[in-house]
């Protein structure tokens, strides 16, 4: 509220998972009573425009101000961002990816980390990390691995222990991916 002295017309939330929207309608109401707005694509909201990014989320959208990228959780200032089977979509992510790829913008805001002042780079690191996964996974596939474990001893081999179980969970995420194509093979450990 400090970095707006001249109020708030609203909160804008770019999904809604909790740690973006559970300080959403405290902030609203000391701002007054705004209203907290979660836009679909192509939809402006002040001076925003909302543009869809599923994949962390079905409903995640990131924000447009002008040559500035307010990314959510699509990319991250630090690290990677987390795919949930069932609740999120690799693919959908991908595209998601790819869509802001192609934005001409200076940086990136994202929901979490330091801000971005190189998108591309950043997106093209993030699409490439990605799709190494996938490939390292794939060729573990089809030299005829199928147990959870050896699976990620294959694909996620510098992932420490303590983070295995949040590569199994991304892990479920390309699997499902794989499905959906229709190049998963039979006899997978899956969660």
């Amino acid at each position: 509220m400090r970095a707006a002295p001249e109020g708030i017309e609203g909160v804008v939330l770019t999904h809604g998972p909790e740690d973006h929207a559970e300080g959403a309608e405290p902030l609203a109401e000391r701002a007054g009573g705004v209203p907290v707005v979660r836009p679909g694509d192509g939809e402006r909201v002040g001076p925003f425009s909302a543009l869809a990014t599923p994949g962390h989320s079905p409903d995640h959208v990131c924000l447009v101000l002008d040559r500035v990228l307010f990314a959510g959780d699509t990319v991250l200032g630090e690290g990677s961002v987390f795919i949930a089977p069932g609740e999120g979509s690799l693919s959908a992510y991908l595209d998601s990816l790819r869509r802001l790829r192609d934005l001409d913008v200076d940086v990136l805001c994202p929901g979490h980390g330091p801000y971005v002042r190189d998108p591309r780079a950043k997106i093209d690191e993030y699409l490439s990390h990605r799709l190494d996964r996938e490939r390292r996974l794939v060729d573990a596939l089809e030299r005829g691995l199928r147990g959870r474990d050896e699976l990620l001893d294959a694909a996620w081999s510098e992932v420490p222990d303590d983070l295995r179980f949040a590569a199994a969970i991304t892990m479920e995420a390309h699997l499902e991916k794989l499905e959906e194509e229709g190049r998963l093979p039979g006899g997978v450990e899956r969660l």
